[in-house]
């Protein structure tokens, strides 16, 4: 989700070509082309809610970045930028006499995936819309990395600052739902006043740790059943690893013919059964480092690796729901640079119009030329009239280029 600004420099309009890849890249890593129903509970990609096939709250549905260009295209779209370990909902019984163009045999309903308001358009704990209307306040909207959900900052309840890394957030609900992770919070999470909430500010210490801010928004989900921890790998889009719940903490046994060890290779073996057998979790605890566990807590991203990966830990993850923290290519920031190092993600239009005839290709190159004569007309417009390049005056500006398209498309047809 954009980090909302009213007052954008023209220069900075003009030089966001990074950005702007940056936010491809969200797309690169789904296929434009084809439905992704096949390849089963993807580990990630970009999801859509259609609000003109599926307004109702009770049934909320999601659908691939395919479906929502072809079989939704001109309908009332929410963009949940991504979701973890999700399956295509479109044309399914929640779509009634709906049928999907590209897949359309598909399961009644999908049981594993997960939804929450994000779906119906509404995000945060104010359960408000994105963008709001109603609200003035120039607040960003921030992503939880265990529910999905998007937050305003100011309903984080801690403190944010400007930062120099890029970090994960997880919310106050997540940490008390897994509440182990108040103990690496502790030591992992910036100074042990962090994230307490406005009326504890004079006691504590800011830290340098930056928020997440992402462009889109997204939600929930149900891991698979204990004891198996999800990896995620390609082939059905995640691959299950069996936790060894009865080998690892245990000593191994020794047989009855075995020759003695001497003692330099005993010495060996205890320290191997040792560091098999240490439950990193259990050491931080010892050394009785607290924090507030109030508000939200922002970590680095290299945080997950602290996490202990004992039995006893694992079991953990799995009954919290949150055992997709092991994986490290769980993250955002993996899915977004592997995005980046996609053809669509390093060179859009080109890779866009490789598959495409003469005409077809000079089709997309005349629309996309169109567009830049758009934008630069609407900036200089801005410029020469010293307006200040408002959040607004950019919606307008697509939602007259979007009427313009519809003029011509129908004009066409007549």
């Amino acid at each position: 989700m954009a980090t909302h600004k009213d007052d954008l420099d023209t220069d900075e309009v003009l030089a966001n070509e990074e950005e702007l890849q940056n936010a491809l890249c969200v797309l690169a890593g789904s296929d434009p082309e084809n439905c992704s129903y096949s390849r089963g509970y993807v580990k990630r990609q970009a999801v859509f809610a259609c609000n003109t096939c599926t307004p109702s709250a009770a049934q909320p549905a999601g659908v691939c970045l395919a479906c929502a260009n072809k079989c939704h295209d001109g309908h009332d779209i929410f963009e949940l930028y991504t979701k973890r370990n999700f399956r295509c909902d479109c044309g399914n019984s929640k779509f009634g006499d709906f049928q999907c163009h590209l897949c359309p045999v598909k399961d009644e309903e999908n049981v594993r995936n997960h939804y929450n308001h994000n779906f119906n358009g509404c995000y945060c704990t104010c359960d408000r819309p994105y963008p709001d209307t109603d609200d003035q306040n120039d607040d960003e909207m921030i992503q939880c990395v265990v529910c999905e959900d998007w937050f305003h900052s100011r309903h984080l309840g801690c403190t944010t600052v400007e930062p120099e890394e890029l970090q994960e957030m997880v919310c106050e609900a997540c940490m008390n739902k897994a509440p182990f992770l108040w103990i690496y919070a502790a030591h992992f999470a910036g100074n042990l006043d962090f994230c307490t909430t406005c009326h504890w500010q004079q006691e504590e210490k800011k830290s340098n740790f930056k928020q997440l801010a992402i462009n889109f928004r997204a939600f929930f989900l149900r891991p698979s059943a204990p004891p198996v921890i999800n990896i995620g790998h390609p082939a059905e889009e995640e691959e299950e690893v069996e936790v060894d719940v009865e080998d690892e903490d245990c000593e191994p046994s020794r047989s009855g013919d075995e020759e003695p060890s001497t003692s330099s290779e005993h010495t060996k073996q205890e320290v191997r059964n040792k560091t098999k057998t240490v439950c990193k979790l259990k050491e931080l605890q010892a050394q009785g480092r607290e924090r507030l566990r109030r508000g939200a807590v922002f970590w680095p991203y290299s945080w997950r690796s602290e996490l202990c990966t004992c039995t006893s830990c694992k079991r953990a993850y799995v009954a919290a729901e949150v055992q997709f923290l092991m994986d490290q290519s769980d993250t955002i920031l993996a899915y977004e640079e592997k995005g980046l190092d996609e053809p669509f993600g390093q060179h859009p239009l080109m890779a866009l119009t490789s598959s495409m005839d003469h005409v077809q290709q000079l089709e997309v190159i005349y629309g996309f030329n169109e567009l830049k004569t758009s934008i630069s007309a609407f900036l200089e417009q801005c410029v020469s009239e010293g307006k200040t390049v408002t959040v607004e005056a950019v919606h307008q500006f697509f939602e007259e280029l979007r009427a313009r398209k519809r003029r011509r498309t129908n004009a066409g047809y007549q």
